[in-house]
């Protein structure tokens, strides 16, 4: 089934929700219920707070409706009328929704081309809704509600605490028992747990939302900062860094104020307003701007490890992969006009480079210009053509995410998949023609006149934050070896080893491997036990036989089998694949 049938069938599951809903409580008020890539939520405002038993009680009236085939019944009404009718039912959210389409607001909601809105009833469920939605009530496919969280009306902290019911909607059983065994799967893959068990990061009530990185953590982010520079360098790129604060002037100057202030941190200074930044591209303009640029210096390369700090409500903070401060890696590509394209074909290779150097498969969506923007028209216009006329040179697939650009140019978005099928955005390659005009760069052109460049903004990792819970996932904290925190483990059977397990141990780490001894303190089983759980690269256990023979019996995490080598054979493979960061 196409993606845009199965929207339909989600969306009209979230109706027969709400009809289910109104059933078991009649004084609800109904907030919006969309779509969303594995089903559908509905936000309400109830009598009473719901109870995990309420699932269950909902679903079975939800078949009960789904089996009536009651019909979708569409009919259009003028605004006044529309806000009439929700004001007798006493649903004030939708009066709301109304009046903001009354308005000419933002709300999403779109009046109908001779100033009308469009209703939807399904049975007593009346709704204000733009469709479309499925013939009838059996036509919604198979579904199962999953959960509930609490939500703002309109995402606003200030407004009601509403009731969020999520669930699931597929077309058929099969799809969705399918997608059940791979929700199972994830919830074993969890990076939180992961993280616990690898002792790599910790969240605490004294930081909501920011991660405490521990000793292992700080390994892993190391080593990974440590690839991403090699890499860069040989790109031909130098890096920089910019601060975390900087003066209000400097966001509305960039266009942040006007389009991502809701976003932001501030402070005063000296009585005078700052912020903290959310993006790294001002400064990095700040630091184009400390000398003359000629062409001869473009195209200009700058990276940027940059700690962002972005608001995000409390209720959508989720470990690592949705954070309120990470570490982003920026880069920023100053250059001509004729050397866009291939610029943009160069950052296209780093990004697929990266991705197969971590087993990740991915696709690319090509995001326009949103409703909140800068620039003009025309501008967009040849930066979307642009960036399409680059990816389908590329070779690679793609497909049109519509709005969903940065407010000051269009860009392309990199969603890796992982080892059991979901997707993640990650890299993004954006396209600016606007942010070099605000901020007035020039360079001294071939003609001795002075030249506009352009600007490329782009990230690999995206967050490595969140790249990190990505990777934790998809291997399931087996990192390879490089990555490990902890790469050697070993393991003496008894004490008579202890000397010969202190001189390998000693000989790895001369070599940089991060090698440690496990304590003898319980049985042999139960040390290996808690290594792989810890999901240390390789275990080496030592007895009687290997200490006087110089050997090394060597264990891969969860598998049964061992092999037993010269330590000095061992010592030189080991470090080969080190060095090569293979997978």
């Amino acid at each position: 089934m196409n993606s845009e049938k199965l929207q339909i069938k989600r969306h009209s599951a979230a109706h027969v929700l709400a009809a289910a809903i109104l059933q078991m409580f009649p004084e609800v008020k109904f907030g919006t219920g969309p779509a969303t890539d594995s089903g559908f939520y509905y936000d309400f405002l109830l009598p009473r707070p719901l109870i995990p038993e309420d699932l269950p009680i909902l679903e079975n009236k939800m078949r009960e409706i789904s089996a009536k085939k009651i019909p979708f019944e569409k009919s259009e009404m003028e605004i006044s009328a529309a806000e009439k009718l929700f004001e007798k039912l006493g649903q004030n959210f939708k009066v709301e929704l109304v009046k903001k389409i009354s308005n000419s607001m933002n709300s999403g909601l779109k009046p109908a081309a001779d100033g009308k809105v469009s209703i939807f009833q399904n049975g007593d469920f009346i709704d204000l809704c733009a469709g479309p939605h499925a013939e009838n009530t059996g036509e919604i496919g198979a579904f199962k509600l999953t959960n509930f969280a609490g939500s703002y009306w309109q995402g606003n902290s200030e407004n009601p605490q509403l009731t969020r019911i999520y669930g699931l909607c597929f077309a058929n059983e099969k799809d969705l028992r399918k997608y059940e065994k791979m929700l199972a799967e994830a919830k074993k893959r969890d990076h939180r747990e992961i993280g616990k068990k690898m002792d790599l990061f910790s969240f605490h009530d004294e930081g909501p939302g920011f991660p405490f990185w521990h000793e292992n953590g700080m390994i892993l982010k190391n080593e990974l900062v440590d690839f991403w520079r090699a890499e860069h360098r040989a790109a031909g790129y130098g890096e920089i860094q910019t601060p975390q604060i900087l003066h209000e002037k400097l966001w509305h100057q960039s266009g942040h104020w006007q389009n991502y202030k809701e976003n932001m941190y501030f402070t005063k200074i000296d009585e005078q307003s700052f912020a903290v930044k959310p993006m790294n591209c001002p400064g990095g303009m700040l630091v184009y701007k400390t000398s003359q640029k000629s062409y001869r210096d473009l195209p200009l390369r700058v990276g940027e490890l940059g700690i962002v700090h972005r608001h995000e409500l409390s209720g959508v903070l989720h470990g690592l992969f949705r954070v309120r401060v990470f570490t982003q890696d920026d880069a920023h590509i100053f250059c001509t006009r004729d050397q866009v394209e291939d610029e943009l074909l160069k950052v296209i290779k780093l990004e697929e480079k990266f991705y197969k150097k971590f087993g990740f498969k991915f696709h690319v969506e090509l995001s326009t210009r949103p409703e909140k923007r800068v620039g003009a028209e025309e501008i967009w216009d040849l930066a979307e053509k642009t960036l399409e006329k680059v990816i389908k040179k590329s070779g690679l697939k793609f497909k049109i995410n519509t709005g969903d650009g940065a407010f000051y140019g269009p860009k392309l978005d990199f969603h890796l998949q992982d080892c059991i099928g979901r997707t993640w955005q990650c890299g993004t390659l954006q396209l600016d023609f606007s942010m070099p005009e605000r901020f007035e760069l020039e360079f001294v052109g071939a003609d001795g006149a002075k030249h506009r460049p352009i600007m490329l903004h782009r990230t690999i990792f995206g967050s490595l934050e969140r790249f990190i819970g990505i990777l934790l996932e998809n291997t399931a904290g087996r990192l390879p070896l490089w990555l490990a925190p902890v790469q050697i483990e070993i393991l003496p059977v008894s004490d008579s080893q202890q000397k010969y397990v202190e001189k390998l141990c000693e000989k790895l780490r001369e070599n940089s491997v991060r090698a440690q001894i496990g304590g003898a303190e319980n049985s042999l089983g139960k040390r290996i036990r808690d290594a792989e759980i810890r999901r240390v690269g390789l275990i080496l256990i030592l007895g009687e036989k290997e200490a006087a023979e110089n050997l090394v019996t060597v264990r891969i995490p969860n598998e049964k089998k061992q092999s037993t080598e010269k330590f000095a054979d061992f010592k030189k493979r080991i470090l080969e694949k080190i060095a090569a960061r293979n997978l």
